[in-house]
């Protein structure tokens, strides 16, 4: 027999099959659900996926949220856009703490109701993360799906992950979020499984489902869990073998904010970019030609939001860890978006969030050609007056910020005379890599470098253990 579990687009299947017939597989995607679990019609929850449905948008504003003042859906709305939704009808209820039981009030939850049914709206999409009894309330009184926040994001993450590495991170994400629930959502996982149990150590009052289906999942999350780590461990061996060869710099920003059109600009990437939220999933790096002879890699990431779910974060820390051990960061901010500032308060806080704290930052105020006025781009310019002005669709302002970039790089510039023993390759490697080399001469077992460097690499090469007999400072800038 088998029951199910969802979370937005994607489903939990738990199955109630005796121990021993468990497979690695146990877990896995399904299409229906018994009827008697169901608030609604049957089918009605079939498919928590939001694609072409009719949605009614609500919010309920506590103290302290961190909503657009001007248009608290707005966010919401460009969420809903991105997974399908066909939005019909909004509601707002400002209060000082959420009802237990629908969250919002039981006049807001009626008026709620009678929209569902005024638009016939296939769901509701709420800005707030809900309780299990609190959706299935919601779903007693509007008769139809209720997903929340966090369900939405889900949903969103599970239709634009692509590669493995992005598919596993989204399943654990989504088995975080569910493993809690399962008492709460479904009641029939309180029955007692295994029957007449027979052989030895299968004797006793036997044990509840819920029991069962939880071990299972632990099992599932345990194996994703090994597998994500593996991912990570290979990827910072990758980042820092990376970090040894080129000055890192990784982009940076709120979704859609033009991360992946800048970086199709300056590379030659090809990363996927489009007008949408979570256009891009996976990290991908690429070399920056700076000019001058001076490359970088760059490293496109994914796009934050308001308010995304921790499982997520914690989900996608190796896609992440480009942006933490980055040389520099770039951060990327939309400025024709009215929530602008919200956007960048919400960038820092999840850099915060992943640890990564050490990096200078250059931060960018992009998608100037979309502003009517060169009033407003003076207001920003006048918010943010270390920020470069750029177009990443036009190309306006790349030029300045790859000098940005290549003064960063440097640091300030020293013309000196390196002595170094002529068995050190690593370390030559460096020079000619990282550094101008004017001068080379051959004595017995040392060579001579003649290079004009920056402060940052000098120190990086002094890092790395190079067998550096004598320095000689020439000149500087």
């Amino acid at each position: 027999m088998t029951s199910f579990y969802m979370t937005g687009l994607l489903t939990l299947q738990i199955l109630t099959y005796s121990a021993a017939s468990l497979t690695p597989n146990t877990v896995g995607h399904c299409r229906t659900i018994p009827a008697r679990l169901l608030p609604m019609e049957q089918g009605q929850r079939e498919f928590l996926t939001v694609a072409r449905e009719r949605a009614v948008l609500v919010a309920c504003l506590l103290p302290g949220h961190h909503n657009d003042p001007q248009d608290p859906l707005g966010e919401l709305q460009s969420l809903a856009d991105t997974a399908g939704a066909i939005c019909v009808d909004h509601l707002i209820q400002k209060k000082t703490r959420p009802a237990p039981a629908t969250y919002l009030g039981s006049g807001k939850a009626q008026q709620l109701a009678e929209m569902v049914t005024t638009h016939e709206a296939d769901v509701v999409i709420f800005d707030n993360d809900l309780s299990p009894s609190q959706i299935g309330n919601l779903e007693k009184i509007c008769n139809c799906k209720i997903l929340d926040r966090s369900e939405l994001i889900l949903d969103i993450f599970a239709a634009r992950a692509r590669t493995h590495e992005a598919k596993l991170q989204v399943e654990l994400a989504q088995l975080e979020y569910t493993y809690p629930r399962l008492r709460a959502m479904w009641t029939h996982l309180e029955r007692i499984a295994g029957g007449a149990p027979t052989g030895i150590g299968t004797r006793g009052p036997g044990e509840q489902q819920l029991e069962t289906d939880r071990r299972i999942v632990q099992r599932k999350k345990s194996d994703l869990k090994r597998q994500i780590t593996d991912i990570q461990q290979r990827k910072e061996r990758e980042v820092a073998r990376r970090n040894e060869d080129f000055f890192t710099v990784g982009l940076v920003g709120y979704t859609n904010a033009g991360k992946s059109t800048l970086f199709n600009t300056v590379t030659d990437g090809g990363a996927f970019a489009d007008d949408r939220l979570f256009a891009t999933l996976s990290t991908r790096t690429r070399k920056w030609h700076l000019g001058q002879g001076n490359t970088v890699m760059l490293s496109d990431t994914v796009g934050f939001v308001r308010d995304l779910p921790h499982h997520l974060v914690a989900s996608f820390k190796a896609t992440l860890e480009e942006a933490v051990h980055s040389d520099l960061l770039l951060v990327v901010l939309d400025i024709s978006d009215p929530r602008g500032d919200h956007h960048f308060e919400t960038v820092g806080q999840v850099l915060d969030e992943i640890g990564a704290t050490d990096q200078p930052r250059i931060m960018l105020l992009n998608k100037t050609d979309l502003l009517e006025h060169n009033a407003d781009t003076l207001i920003m310019t006048s918010r943010y007056p270390k920020a470069i002005t750029i177009s990443a669709k036009s190309g306006l302002g790349v030029d300045n910020l790859a000098d940005m970039v290549r003064k960063a790089m440097r640091g300030s510039m020293q013309h000196i005379q390196l002595e170094l023993d002529i068995a050190d390759g690593k370390a030559m490697h460096f020079l000619e890599s990282r550094a101008t080399v004017l001068d080379r001469q051959y004595v017995d077992t040392r060579v001579l470098m003649t290079v004009r460097i920056g402060h940052r690499q000098l120190a990086q090469l002094r890092a790395t253990g190079a067998s550096i007999k004598h320095i000689t400072q020439l000149a500087s800038d």
